[in-house]
């Protein structure tokens, strides 16, 4: 079929070509991996895996494909499986409210989440735009998003994101995730990845603007980049559990983003760990066999075009399966992938049908719209599903207004006598809140951008309604002009007003809207509709003039800002539905604002770096967008060109003041990092796939014109494409190891959701004190920034942050950690996260450029256990004076902490230094005692003569060659022969006196749980190879194997005549010995030389934990010298062995035995992290 040979064909030949013309290159990466219900999807994915096992192939595939533009209600909805309950699943815009309906509420946008800093506002507002997508009957939101991230100022999406900072969104990119589902819904993370413009998205849409391309634009980054700045927040996407990724309209590296096996199958399944499923945006798929096998698992709206009627998937994902160029793993994969999601989210227990349609408002009309086809229904039931959301909007709405500029003019009294509200920003559109399609035109206040990221307006608060409301409460005078060209006018009221309160904005949104020449993208960053002429009018009449500013993004200010009568500038963003009331309420104080900028201000679009492609340059072809600039956007391109912003990244004042002191850094407990190693699962298959005949159309079906089905016409799988081209499969064009679905090489970055675990293992602890200086109570934002070190590195990247409130005069002291991946950098050779060995700083301030505490971090190597060290950084609260040099905690005699010396506000362990960690290599010192044993043995004519009569009891009493030979000598009957009594002596010494596991610590009840663990595990060891093995020891039981008995000793001895001659049988050596019996003929291996290897081995690794760390003083120092003395003449008595008993392979294989227990619990933890979980590591 065409689908599955010619596309991927051609999606061969497209990369041959695309190296031969030296553009970019996005390597295969093949299979597609497959689920397997890791961590907290477990539960998910056994149910997933039990009810897609009942289902048959087309049943499977109906769940992969969405039924057709505007045949069902909802803008996205895929098939059904009425014969196990599962219904069709609705799929709807957007990231800030539900899109096409009514009675739903109009959240503000993302860029407002991001402006106000606040974890527990994106969760709520997560939480509340869940719990009205569920009531309106709606499985999935397609929101919200990360991509854009924010790379171009004018980007015409970016609002609909958060920051171009990836920690920033990172963090509330999760938090919205977890509040969506929370409601029951599932969230989808998009748009999936590098999707950073609105030109040239869509060759239809660009064809239409008057270019002449012919494929989509290619976003082309480094391996380094993509993981740094745009992978970043999806990983924390996948770690918060997300259901949902929607793939991109671009293309990545010259391959579509829907079908771009590395981002698809590597980087995002196979590296981040992700477990829900791929759907693609609309109409961004273009292959059948090529976009399945690359890793996409659901095709929206389902159509190859809008009401086509015809499917990449549909029933041509069938045909692939029957025909072999999809194996049925990967379609199994696709519907246990989304039942997985659905599962998760508790979506079965809260499912109700669709009570909306996206198509009209009219309360009836027929069930498939486009067609105008089935029943003539209700299909609209206005159900209001705002609950009490107009209180949490539109308190993002006030928490993320910025105070950029306050010369005293704010906040308001509510007794200026005239207030001038002047801007068209101000009022209301003409043509009502609603009045143009998904908010595709700029007249009255932009509360919302447009594009299909929006919702309709309940109602919409104006800014010129909330503060003439305002003004009534005190019989003032306000005076409204909301047309901006009525110059005149608008100088009459600023001359005759108290302030004049300016009103301006900036609009952009997607790229299928044309608003004002602005193709989606802004064309430029100057404020809409004569604002600049507004804001210089005012200025000229009236000398308190307050500006705020409604946009997507940043504008260009340099002309006013520092105009002297521009007494105070707030950004405001887009607000949603309470945009009036929200302004209102800090401009007259009942909020103090605490908003940060989530973007810089720069002086001139120039500042920004010309990151925009406009222009086609790859003649007819995909337009070539090089993100040459690397990391380096925003604030880090500032940074790294040293130019001065107007107001920089993190910016934003408040009503009243704050100090930030007290810098402390505490290196806490991190293991070493472990690349994971190993294989995953094979794929399974669940449920048998039957012959085309099965799949046939159902009798009696009537179909629904342009509806995708996933039913065969025929089973001639030619005629059943209805495809002209189809022909037999053709294996040479399928990508090498897509279908194979035996165990896969794990990546050294995966093993969990979001990456390694050990990436999110934390390193340091960061604390700050936060104080109020002023006289009313305020938000403030502690920012912590980390320098990587390294030459081609960001001078500082933000890392960590935290709103907090503050009444007057009180302190917090702000406690925050920094993990491995907060300091690593993508190692591009490795293919995995590395902590360079350059100087890692960290500065804790209120923006990107206001630092006033820093210091630098204690070395941390990439794969080296780390013990738990208090590291204080003291400064002046002037942060403007020479700063203090770190300092490690000290303290007096008097066990007090010496003055002027920093202490931490905590310790989670003692301080000392990090604890040593014998090397691999530290075990040869046990072959190395054998050997010079064994040496000793053969040279020295006393020990050669020796040995014969050493090996028997009675001949050495008779035969005293030396002391040590003798079996009786006091050291082996009373601590040889009762080693493991001394050895558990030894090591419960350490666990109840060494500070590495008294010490009050987080910590302790892991580490002695652990530590137990480890010593249980050496017993068992010990105990069945020389005590009980069901029976005899396994040494006794290798003797008897090897030929060994028990014989009756010769005439004369003691126990002679109660012996048969012949052997016992099955018994212990020391059953044996016992009555009287000779333990001869077989290999012995070396009970002694095992027990003493394991024991010296087992308490040097312990000891080694606790090593770094101060005994402190009387019992711990003495604890030391027993464990040491107990060492020492383990190793002594382990030489004389080698001396004077045993065959050196006895002693070979007693030690073999004791290092592989050794190997397997003090080694393997370090490279094995599952296995480190269970039995850590000594002292960490």
């Amino acid at each position: 079929m065409k689908l599955s040979i010619l596309e991927a064909a051609a999606l061969t030949a497209a990369s041959v070509v695309s190296a031969q013309d030296n553009l970019a290159y996005s390597p295969p990466y093949y299979p597609s991996p497959w689920a397997d219900g890791h961590g907290e999807w477990s539960s998910a994915y056994k149910r997933a895996v039990h009810i897609v096992s009942q289902m048959t192939l087309t049943e499977k595939v109906n769940l992969t494909t969405g039924t057709g533009w505007e045949l069902e209600r909802c803008v996205g909805q895929t098939g059904s499986v009425p014969r196990l309950g599962i219904p069709s699943l609705c799929l709807q815009d957007s990231p800030l409210g539900i899109r096409m309906s009514d009675y739903n509420s109009a959240f503000p946008a993302g860029v407002n989440v991001a402006a106000t800093w606040d974890k527990t506002l994106a969760y709520q507002r997560g939480k509340a735009m869940g719990e009205e997508f569920s009531d309106k009957g709606i499985d999935v939101q397609l929101g919200p998003a990360a991509g854009p991230l924010g790379r171009s100022p004018d980007g015409g999406r970016n609002w609909e994101g958060f920051s171009p900072d990836p920690a920033l969104t990172g963090v509330l990119f999760a938090e919205t995730i977890k509040g969506i589902q929370d409601a029951g819904v599932i969230a989808t993370a998009k748009h999936y990845i590098l999707n950073e413009q609105e030109h040239f998205r869509q060759v239809g849409e660009a064809q239409g603007y008057g270019f002449n391309i012919t494929e989509t634009v290619s976003s082309n980054v480094d391996d380094k980049t993509m993981h740094e700045l745009y992978l970043w927040p999806f990983a924390d996407a996948v770690r918060a559990g997300v259901g949902a990724v929607m793939c991109s309209y671009n293309q990545i590296n010259n391959s579509y983003g829907c079908q771009n096996s590395l981002t698809l199958n590597k980087l995002l399944k196979a590296e981040l760990g992700f477990q829900g499923f791929v759907m693609s945006d609309w109409s961004a798929h273009h292959s059948g066999v090529g976009a399945a096998l690359a890793g996409l698992d659901m095709s929206m709206p389902g159509d190859i075009s809008f009401d086509s009627g015809t499917s990449f998937y549909g029933t041509n994902l069938t045909v692939g399966v029957l025909n072999g160029t999809i194996p049925q793993w990967r379609v199994d994969d696709m519907a246990v992938r989304i039942m997985a999601a659905y599962y998760k989210v508790g979506r079965d227990r809260l499912w109700t049908p669709p009570n909306f349609s996206s198509w009209t408002r009219d309360e009836y009309g027929f069930e498939h719209f486009f067609p105008s086809e089935g029943a003539y229904e209700r299909v609209n039931e206005f159900v209001n599903v705002q609950r009490d959301h107009a209180n949490v909007i539109r308190r993002i709405g006030a928490d993320s207004v910025v105070l950029l500029k306050n010369d005293g003019a704010l906040p308001l009294t509510g007794q200026e006598k005239t207030v001038g509200i002047l801007g068209e920003d101000a009022g209301s559109n003409p043509k009502g809140a609603n009045g143009c399609s998904d908010r595709g035109c700029d007249k009255g206040t932009l509360a919302m951008a447009w594009g299909s990221g929006t919702a309709n307006f309940p109602y919409l608060v104006t800014p010129e309604q909330a503060i003439q409301n305002e003004v009534l409460k005190t019989r003032g005078n306000v005076f409204a002009v909301t047309d901006n060209y009525d110059t005149e006018q608008i100088a009459a009221v600023a001359s005759q007003s108290t302030v004049s309160l300016v009103f301006v904005n900036a609009d952009a949104g997607e790229g299928f809207l044309n608003v004002d020449g602005n193709m989606g993208d802004r064309k430029n960053l100057t404020l809409w509709q004569n604002g600049e002429e507004v804001i210089k009018t005012v200025t000229e009449h009236c000398n308190n003039t307050v500006v705020v500013i409604h946009s997507v993004g940043p504008v260009l200010i340099d002309e006013w800002y520092a105009h002297p009568n521009v007494t105070g500038i707030l950004w405001a963003g887009l607000p949603g539905q309470e945009s009036g009331n929200s302004i209102a309420d800090v401009l007259y104080g009942r909020v103090n604002p605490g908003g940060k900028t989530p973007f810089t201000w720069g002086k001139t679009r120039a500042s920004y770096g010309d990151y925009l492609l406009t222009e086609p340059n790859n003649g007819n072809g995909a337009p070539q967008d090089n993100f040459n600039e690397g990391v380096f956007i925003d604030y880090r391109r500032f940074d790294k060109y040293n130019e001065t912003p107007i107001y920089e990244f993190g910016h934003g004042l408040s009503y009243t003041t704050f100090e930030l002191s007290g810098l402390q850094v505490q290196l806490i407990n991190g293991s070493s990092y472990v690349p994971t190693t190993g294989q995953t699962s094979a794929a399974q298959t669940f449920g048998k796939v039957e012959d085309a005949s099965s799949y046939l159309y159902p009798e009696g079906l009537k179909r629904i014109s342009k509806f995708i089905y996933p039913w065969l016409n025929s089973t001639d799988l030619k005629a059943s494409t209805g495809d002209p081209d189809y022909g037999e499969p053709n294996f040479e064009y399928i990508p090498e190891g897509a279908t194979d679905g035996s165990p896969q090489p794990r990546l050294p970055a995966s093993g969990g959701p979001g990456g390694n675990p050990g990436l999110y293992e934390d390193l340091f602890q960061v604390s700050v004190t936060v104080t109020n200086t002023g006289k009313v109570a305020g938000d403030e934002v502690p920012q912590l920034y980390v320098s990587l070190g390294g030459p081609n590195e960001p001078k500082r990247v933000l890392r960590k942050f935290e709103r907090l409130h503050l009444a007057p005069g009180q302190q917090k002291v702000w406690t925050t950690t920094l993990n491995r991946r907060d300091l690593a950098n993508w190692d591009v050779v490795a293919q995995d996260w590395k902590i360079t060995p350059h100087a890692k700083t960290i500065f804790v301030g209120t923006s990107s450029r206001k630092l006033p505490l820093a210091g630098r971090l204690p070395r941390v190597h990439h794969c080296e256990t780390q013990h738990t060290r208090t590291v204080q950084y003291s400064f002046p609260s002037d942060h403007h004076r020479k700063q203090r040099k770190p300092t490690t905690s000290r303290t007096g005699r008097d066990g007090r902490p010496k003055k002027n010396m920093a202490t931490t506000a905590r310790a989670s362990s003692p301080p000392g230094t990090r604890p040593f960690q014998p090397p691999t290599a530290a075990l040869l010192v046990y072959p190395a005692t054998l050997i010079v044993g064994s040496l000793f043995s053969v040279l020295s004519p006393t020990a050669h003569g020796a040995r014969a009569s050493a090996s028997d009891d009675a001949a050495t009493a008779a035969a005293p060659v030396n002391y040590f030979a003798r079996k009786n000598n006091i050291f082996n009957v009373y601590f040889v022969k009762i080693g493991w009594v001394w050895t558990t002596l030894a090591f419960a010494a350490i666990l109840l006196t060494q500070p590495a596991y008294t010490a009050p610590s987080a910590q302790r009840p892991r580490r002695l749980a652990q530590a137990a663990a480890r010593y249980a595990l050496a017993t068992l060891v010990w105990w069945l190879t020389t005590q009980w093995f069901f029976g005899p020891a396994i040494i006794d039981r290798g003797f008897v194997l090897t030929g060994g008995k028990c014989e009756a000793r010769a005439e004369g001895t003691a126990a002679a005549s109660s012996l048969p001659v012949s052997p016992l049988g099955m018994v212990s050596a020391a059953a044996c010995k016992a009555a009287g019996g000779a333990w001869t003929g077989g290999h012995d291996v070396s009970g002694h030389v095992f027990m003493l290897v394991l024991a010296t081995a087992m308490l040097g690794f312990e000891m080694g934990g606790v090593f770094g760390v101060e005994a402190g003083k009387g019992v711990g120092v003495w604890s030391r010298r027993f464990v040491g003395a107990v060492l020492g003449l383990s190793w002594w008595m382990l030489l004389m062995t080698a001396i004077w008993f045993h065959t050196w392979f006895e002693k070979l294989t007693g030690l073999l035995i004791a290092l592989g227990t050794v190997y397997t619990v003090y080694i393997l933890p370090r490279r094995v992290a599952p296995w480190r979980n269970v039995v850590g590591i000594p002292g960490v």
